[in-house]
């Protein structure tokens, strides 16, 4: 009885106040949803996450790319030294994470920002998505882009539509950036540009550069037009390492130094070594530390650097651990607070290419080249940039791993171009010198390194020592390269009929050894 009473007195209770409900019952330390639109908190949230998911962990880029494009290797004999970096794939969640981490929350920002008319966020969010599926499309070949959120299975666009997209994409974010370069809303939660519209429409249209070079040998016309759009568009490019994109991390330590300091699971790479060495590139103080152990080094010991070869030959961990870490500022998140994906010695490398090929507005190829290497030189506090672009004789050097006896994991060099521009070489010569110093310049972000390799063939990389590749990935032949990573297990699983599809689009088995549509493997010019 005494219960019924309590309830029906509460019902009354209610029944009086409903005329001043809402003001009475409302959270005064609840966040509204208005509150949060005032303050863009509502959009703006989502762009952190999202921007960080441009890089993976471990096997995401260090156990793939980043061993591909031989600038670190691995001290590690990972499942019996069968896996990606001796070409047998173990490891492959690229996918997963640009369409869990980037493309899935892309779409539902954009939703909420087009509802409000905030059409910078909507850009901005379109934007990312082009960074996202533009390098990811560089493993994979075909990939979701246009159709992503259908139901039932989106099918792939091919890398042709692909990049179709990501030019039509691009000509409307620079459009909007450009119109807009006075908005703020983004700066709250912007830590690459602090909210600059115009720095972002400035990296929109290097991106377009970087898109069109990418396309040069397969579709020469496509890219000629939109590198030259690239080079005209008044927003213009990035000029200084003041543009660079880079991401933040947000407090957290780079990645790679927990890989390598803690786990000891990289080193510098036998190839950097001789590449960085034989040039005498001292920007190898800032990307590496020196060995202890100077038996290690008594071929140069006047540069105490030891690497490992990519794909080499390991048999116990320990083997290699003494080689030489990445730099130990890498390890100090108060030291190393963001991570590059673009910088703009990479744009004057473009440039400097772009000349080579005749795109209008490139500018003259031995101004840009050299203007590439002293940015990098710059971004690295290295000195010398202008003894070492004057180096008309130093070579890479051959490399001889001195942990095991006899020839294994040793290379001899394969490199022959100097550093020094020389006016009355070919293009193919001049194009070496380019890509050479482009990929020395990629260091801690060796994608589009890796995108050069197979599209160029430059840098003159060594082949892997032990290749473990088979019929289960596709066999890569003892004198080529691995050329992508295969669509991952869980599109087959679960998108079958779309996977197909891809497969259909990709101009070859879904293998590793399947070249991608920019990757002609004919001739450079």
């Amino acid at each position: 009885m005494k219960k019924f009473l309590y309830i029906s007195l509460l019902l009354l209770g209610v029944s009086a106040c409903t005329d001043d409900f809402e003001e009475t019952n409302t959270n005064p330390y609840e966040i509204s949803t208005e509150s949060l639109k005032q303050d863009f908190n509502h959009v703006g949230a989502f762009y952190p996450n999202m921007l960080s998911g441009l890089f993976g962990i471990q096997i995401d880029h260090n156990l793939a790319v980043t061993s591909f494009a031989q600038h670190l290797a691995q001290p590690t004999p990972f499942v019996g030294n069968v896996n990606n970096t001796t070409y047998y794939i173990r490891w492959n969640r690229l996918w997963d994470l640009q369409y869990d981490n980037i493309m899935a929350p892309a779409k539902q920002v954009i939703e909420i920002a087009e509802a409000d008319g905030y059409n910078i966020f909507v850009e901005w969010a379109n934007l990312i998505k082009v960074v996202s599926i533009s390098r990811a499309t560089t493993y994979y070949g075909p990939m979701i882009y246009s159709n992503f959120g259908d139901e039932g299975g989106a099918l792939y666009d091919s890398e042709p539509e692909l990049y179709a997209a990501f030019f039509s994409d691009l000509d409307r974010i620079i459009s909007v950036f450009s119109e807009n370069t006075d908005y703020t809303g983004l700066s709250d939660f912007d830590a690459s540009y602090g909210g600059d519209v115009a720095q972002w429409a400035r990296f929109a249209n290097s991106l377009r550069l970087q898109l069109a070079m990418r396309i040069s040998k397969v579709d020469p016309a496509l890219a000629k037009a939109e590198g030259e759009k690239a080079l005209a568009d008044p927003v213009g490019l990035m000029e200084s390492n003041g543009d660079n994109f880079n991401l933040s991390l947000y407090g957290n330590k780079f990645h790679p130094a927990q890989i390598c300091f803690e786990w000891n699971d990289t080193r510098m790479s036998a190839t950097m070594e001789s590449i960085l060495i034989g040039y005498q590139d001292n920007r190898i103080h800032s990307f590496f530390d020196p060995v202890d152990d100077m038996s290690l080094v008594s071929d140069h010991p006047e540069w105490p650097y030891k690497g490992i070869r990519n794909g080499g030959e390991l048999i116990a961990k320990d083997d290699h651990i003494p080689f030489s870490t990445i730099d130990i500022s890498f390890n100090d998140p108060g030291k190393v607070t963001t991570r590059k994906v673009m910088s703009v010695d990479e744009v004057f490398f473009l440039k400097a290419e772009a000349a080579l090929r005749g795109w209008e507005g490139a500018g003259d190829a031995q101004a840009n080249y050299e203007a590439g290497v002293k940015a990098s030189f710059e971004l690295w506090g290295a000195a010398g940039a202008d003894a070492y672009l004057a180096d008309n004789t130093s070579l890479p050097i051959d490399y001889d791993d001195p942990v095991y006896e006899g020839a294994v994991n040793d290379f001899t060099n394969r490199i022959t171009n100097t550093v020094a521009w020389d006016e009355g070489a070919d293009n193919e010569t001049k194009l070496e010198k380019i890509i050479t110093q482009k990929w020395i310049a990629a260091y801690t972000n060796e994608m589009e390194a890796w995108v050069d390799f197979r599209r160029t063939g430059y840098p003159k990389l060594p082949l892997v020592y032990f290749n473990a590749s088979n019929a289960d990935w596709g066999i890569v032949p003892d004198d080529e390269w691995i050329k992508r990573m295969p669509f991952p297990n869980s599109e087959r699983e679960n998108n079958p009929a779309s996977v197909a599809d891809g497969t259909s689009k990709l101009g070859g088995p879904d293998e590793i050894n399947t070249r991608l549509w920019w990757d002609t493997g004919g001739p450079n010019f």
